[in-house]
């Protein structure tokens, strides 16, 4: 296998070229597309519009290579956290979160993370490496795989969003997330959605308006504080990219008209911390901050972990916090705690956590 190359996270023009190289038609990239991405066959031999020789120069050229599943845990509320193994044997956790109207995939970017975010148990786990287009492509497939939904379904899809919410700063992997989310967005294959992916950021600000321009998927900004001087100590790259700089950078993500129904809103992750960034207080400096963004506020509920220094508010103080934004006009859903008997919640995702069990 060393000689051939996995086709799973090659982007439709790196592929042209090779099927060029190859001396195979061109009409032949959107049938093998179609194949791997629609179909989700893991062997050329299933690809039965293709000729025995096109089937055999596939084969001794490339290989459909899918990560495996090293664990597979489900909550009490029906979330399901994977362990997910790649070929160099790097782990990283996946997370499916259903719901009545759709399931989300909390997708990893990379194994580890750099920004050692004080309330994040990911943080406390030292950036191994990227991953590439083929390991976030091959999360998605995976978790397909483990739900059975191939084909592409066009509704009432088990997988019906993706969450880069995961392991690691997307933003700090952004060529290989781009390619990733192209490919998941492909009409001819998996085809999901730019509104059905979110792309959550604790702040690189020189990738924002790129990654509005290349993909324009949903955008969510891990904010955590309002004065800069606590966010530089919870979120460290806040040192480097203040909070205004992170807010201009914002209100020119949806600098055009997606549609003619209008903007869409960015929205602004908020971990409630018990004395540290709940008061209400920071909530009206909240609203002074994004009162010209269109916005929603997600307030989350910290997420114990082990070792982990931070307490979550009182429900008291959360509601109260929640009921500033709200009468300012912000819209600032409660998040309800998903997954914490399994460490699958918001904050607790690190691939060398816990012994998980399978199902």
């Amino acid at each position: 296998m060393t000689n051939k190359q996995n086709i799973i996270g090659l982007s439709r023009e790196e592929l042209a070229e090779k099927f060029a190289a190859l001396g195979l038609e061109k009409f032949r990239l959107k049938q093998i597309w179609q194949w791997v991405y629609f179909y989700g066959v893991r062997e050329f031999e299933k690809m039965t519009n293709l000729s025995k020789p096109t089937r055999q120069l596939l084969e001794d050229n490339f290989y459909i290579g899918r990560p495996t599943l090293s664990r597979d845990l489900q909550s009490i509320d029906g979330t399901r956290k994977f362990l997910i193994k790649f070929e160099d044997g790097q782990e990283v956790e996946t997370v499916h979160i259903p719901e009545a109207d759709r399931g989300s995939l909390c997708m990893s970017s990379q194994v580890g993370c750099s920004l050692t975010c004080t309330f994040c148990h990911t943080g406390t786990q030292k950036l191994t490496r990227n991953l590439s287009s083929a390991d976030i492509v091959g999360q998605f497939m995976v978790a397909r795989d483990a739900f059975g939904e191939w084909p592409s379904p066009n509704d009432g899809r088990i997988i019906s969003n993706i969450v880069m919410m995961g392991m690691g700063e997307p933003l700090l992997n952004y060529d290989n997330v781009s390619k990733a989310l192209k490919i998941i967005m492909d009409e001819e294959g998996i085809k999901l959605s730019k509104r059905k992916i979110t792309l959550s950021t604790s702040g690189i600000v020189p990738f924002i308006q790129q990654c509005g321009e290349d993909l324009g998927v949903n955008l969510a900004v891990s904010l955590h504080a309002v004065r800069d001087e606590l966010r530089d100590e919870i979120v460290p790259i806040n040192k480097k990219w203040k909070i205004a700089e992170l807010l201009e950078a914002c209100r020119k993500y949806y600098g055009y008209k997606e549609d003619q129904s209008g903007w869409r809103r960015i929205t602004f992750e908020y971990v409630m911390l018990k004395g540290v960034n709940d008061s209400l207080a920071d909530a009206r400096e909240m609203v002074r901050l994004l009162k010209d963004i269109r916005a929603k506020v997600n307030l989350i509920p910290f997420n114990p972990w082990p070792g982990a220094i931070y307490e979550c508010s009182t429900k008291e103080q959360i509601e109260a916090f929640s009921k500033i934004l709200e009468d300012a006009g912000l819209s600032a859903p409660i998040r309800r705690p998903r997954g914490q008997d399994i460490m699958a919640a918001c904050g607790q995702l690190k691939s060398d956590s816990v012994k998980m069990q399978k199902i």
